[in-house]
């Protein structure tokens, strides 16, 4: 299993976690490449990637040069942009995630619909680069699995068009909510709202670095230069020894069940709450119809989770719902071994999970959204998109 590590003991921000990912060995060509497929003009925008040391310690810089913009995008806007660009499905799905994490933070900051956010830095090109950036290089590394550090805030104050504003920005703060931060008392502003939806996005637990073989590591150069640390984000990957794999149906886990019965929650909410759970690290989160007394309608809130996140889903739970109390007990979880591969059909490319038991496949799933996007793209049935998959499977899996 590849495992990719962001250590973050001085944040995180757009350019620098682009930075480090290019450090670590994504090719800026490809990346370039990429990028000039947003239909946004050629010419609006170009890259500059640069060495750059901190504390002695040889990093790389990662700047968006753009002329000056007067251009307030929507969350709606945004989602145009890359909807329309001729981007792989895989790096548009985690550009609008990395999008959707922010643009439901401004909306609950500002008390406004997400799609009535009308993102300003963040909705400047040079972001729109970072985060679609940011999506490529990612998916360009294809890690099987993202651990982060906690991450460090800063302090202080911060100019915006809105005026100023106390660091950790409102949206920063909401984005990482229920996961878990590092103190820092530097006057600055470590991470950003870009950053934080990044790492929000996109790690699957937070904590220290995974026992593994490390194969490389890479720094991304914060604009600033500190006298008390050094500004650098750190990337690492390696592969997990065969001993701490979870995967496996010969090895059990010990996972946690958070639930909790709840007659007084709006749908909105409950919709919400899921949202944000999945967010702070639930492995799956699901609501079930249960009556209470006084024959009150109700949802029973069940979320599953490892140790690592539990305390970060109590509060969620706790901040986000209507729950004063939640139960939590131990179970065994057994998992088969899972991947996925591309498969080409008459219809276009859909990508297929496999599960497998002792090495050979018990089970094959396309992907739904795949199917669903060919499906509604040519107006044939979801279940012949399906079924092409399937077929176009090798006997090797069968």
């Amino acid at each position: 299993m590849r495992v990719l590590y962001f250590d973050c003991p001085m944040g995180i921000s757009g350019d620098m976690c682009l930075a480090g990912l290019i450090n670590l060995g994504v090719d800026v060509k490809m990346l370039m490449t990429e990028l000039k497929k947003l239909p946004v003009g050629h010419n609006n925008f170009s890259i500059s990637v640069t060495t750059e040391v901190r504390h002695s310690i040889s990093g790389t810089g990662f700047r968006v040069k753009v002329p000056h913009e007067h251009h307030h995008r929507t969350y709606k806007d945004i989602r145009k942009i890359i909807n329309a660009s001729a981007l792989s499905d895989d790096v548009k799905s985690l550009s609008l995630s990395i999008f959707k994490t922010i643009a439901f933070a401004e909306g609950r900051v500002h008390g406004i619909k997400p799609d009535a956010v009308h993102f300003h830095e963040v909705g400047a090109l040079d972001s729109i680069v970072d985060i679609v950036g940011a999506a490529i290089a990612l998916t360009y590394l294809k890690p099987d699995k993202i651990v982060s550090s906690p991450v460090a805030l800063g302090s202080g104050w911060a100019d915006t068009m809105h005026g100023r504003i106390p660091i950790p920005a409102p949206a920063t703060l909401e984005i990482l909510k229920g996961l878990p931060t590092a103190p820092s008392n530097i006057p600055f502003e470590l991470t950003t709202p870009t950053g934080a939806a990044i790492i929000a996005t996109v790690a699957h637990e937070f904590g220290p670095m995974p026992a593994m073989t490390i194969d490389n590591i890479g720094y991304g150069a914060g604009k600033k230069d500190f006298k008390e640390a050094a500004n650098l984000l750190r990337v690492v990957t390696g592969s997990l020894p065969r001993r701490v794999r979870s995967k496996d149906v010969n090895n059990s886990e010990t996972v946690s069940i958070l639930e909790s019965n709840i007659d007084d929650m709006s749908p909105q909410t409950a919709g919400y709450l899921m949202d944000r759970l999945f967010v702070a690290g639930a492995l799956d989160v699901y609501y079930t119809p249960v009556q209470m007394k006084k024959g009150r309608p109700a949802v029973l809130l069940t979320v599953l989770t490892g140790d690592a996140h539990k305390e970060g889903l109590l509060d969620v739970i706790f901040a986000e719902s209507t729950s004063i109390g939640v139960r939590v007990s131990l179970v065994e979880r057994r998992c088969l071994e899972r991947k996925t591969v591309k498969v080409k059909t008459s219809f276009g490319v859909v990508r297929v999970k496999l599960s497998m038991k002792g090495g050979k496949t018990v089970n094959i799933q396309p992907e739904f959204d795949d199917c669903r996007a060919i499906a509604e793209k040519r107006g044939l049935p979801l279940k012949k998109i399906m079924d092409a998959a399937r077929a176009a499977m090798g006997d090797e899996y069968k």
